[in-house]
């Protein structure tokens, strides 16, 4: 989880002046290549030797310690790491620029709860480079009430949250006031006047023009004044009695010297950046070249998985016409199979009805004789056997009549003709 900021970005948080030096020193650049969180650690321990703004001496550029600080500024330090460097036990240096990062980058309400552990911390240590030296928790304090830190500017403090901080100072009965280990609460002190004299010179250096550690500030630093003299200052009057010509010509070979110099420096300068521009753009061709490799290859997998995406979806539709085709074939079989017995059965079923209605229409039309005749005869034989019981057995008189009336006729049949009367006919 990243460190709860005020959300102001990076070149507000420091003074402009300041920020355009580091953006633009030798030094700053160089750290681009500290990847990690222990590397730039490392670099604090190995090369800081105070926090101060501005490198001592000729005020040419930022200091090593704010350079780092910067570094984190891009890193965007998590609590973890915080806490990491707060308690860090190598270098007193160390849990300096963590503080320092807090107090530029991290939310005003935050500060009073990231300071209070560390508010009476014994570590004794030098902020400044004149060898001063004080306590954390002391250097703390000045952090939380100083507006001005070296001669450069502080993000403000809101007044309500500098009350809170100052009522707490006063509850665990810590002293209110700037004790000045971070240089004075106005800017412009003498004991802080490591830094160029106006934001001017100090632009100046970013922009090529005149250095602010030549001219007319020469006389102004500090350092300047507590130089000893030079060898031929020492002997007093040796000067006085050197001619004009000697002079100048002492003074032609040391321009010429210094001149020789400082074009030494200036080709040594030019082929350190043209080596680094080399190296520069050797690696973003390798990456680039690394980059069309990676992206060549990520094209042709993505082909091969199109190919065997295609492939597997021809073998799919294969399949299934396919299988389409055996299902229609076989449904039409079926079909086939299934009308052929059907018309089969129909045809079957067709004749036998028409054979047994045929059959039952014959019998219908043409009666039995045989029966007919056998029907008759058991009605006659019926009728006169109650005939008899009726009228006694008369056979005899029939027969004769019988032969009488006509031998051809049937003899039953007759009877009962005669004997029911005429209503029988």
């Amino acid at each position: 989880m990243e460190i709860q900021t005020s959300g102001k970005p990076i070149d507000q948080l420091l003074e402009k002046v300041l920020c355009m030096n580091i953006l633009s020193s030798d030094y700053f650049k160089e750290l681009y290549r500290l990847k990690t969180y222990h590397e730039v650690i490392d670099e604090i321990y190995n090369q800081v030797d105070h926090v101060e703004p501005w490198m001592t001496g000729n005020c040419r550029g930022p200091s090593t310690a704010f350079c780092l600080l910067y570094k984190f500024f891009t890193m965007k330090l998590t609590v973890k790491q915080m806490h990491g460097l707060l308690k860090h036990p190598d270098s007193p240096y160390i849990r300096a620029v963590g503080f320092l990062y807090l107090r530029y980058a991290a939310d005003p309400k935050t500060l009073w709860n990231w300071f209070e552990p560390y508010i009476k911390d014994e570590e004794e240590f030098s902020p400044g480079s004149n060898g001063r030296m004080a306590t954390m928790g002391v250097y703390l304090c000045d952090l939380l009430l100083g507006q001005y830190y070296f001669d450069t500017l502080f993000p403000r403090i809101p007044v309500p949250v500098m009350r809170q901080v100052v009522a707490n100072l006063e509850k665990m009965k810590l002293p209110t006031k700037h004790s000045g280990v971070t240089g004075d609460s106005t800017r412009g002190s003498d004991d802080t006047a490591r830094r160029p004299p106006s934001v001017k010179a100090a632009l100046s250096v970013s922009f090529g023009q005149r250095a602010p550690h030549r001219a007319s500030t020469r006389d102004s630093s500090p350092v300047r004044r507590t130089l000893p003299p030079h060898s031929y200052d020492r002997n007093g009057g040796d000067d006085s009695r050197r001619s004009p010509s000697s002079r100048r010509s002492q003074s032609h070979e040391l321009s010429d010297r210094d001149y020789s110099d400082r074009a030494r420096d200036r080709d040594r300068d030019r082929e350190r950046d043209r080596e680094r521009d080399r190296d520069r753009d050797r690696d973003r061709d390798r990456d680039r070249e690394r980059d069309r490799e990676r992206d060549r290859d990520r094209d042709r997998e993505r082909d091969r998985e199109r190919d065997r995406d295609r492939r597997h979806d021809y073998d799919r539709r294969s399949r299934e016409r396919s299988s389409r085709r055996d299902h229609e074939r076989s449904s039409r079989d079926a079909r086939y199979y299934r009308d052929s017995s059907s018309r089969r059965s129909r045809s079957r079923s067709r004749s036998r009805s028409q054979s047994v209605q045929a059959h039952s229409t014959h019998t219908d039309h043409q009666p039995s004789p045989h029966r007919d005749n056998s029907k008759e005869k058991t009605s006659a034989s019926s009728n006169l056997a109650k005939l008899r019981d009726m009228y006694g057995d008369l056979s005899n008189q029939k027969e004769d009549v019988a032969k009488e009336r006509g031998p051809n006729r049937d003899h039953g049949a007759e009877e009962v003709i005669r004997l029911g009367g005429s209503t029988w006919k």
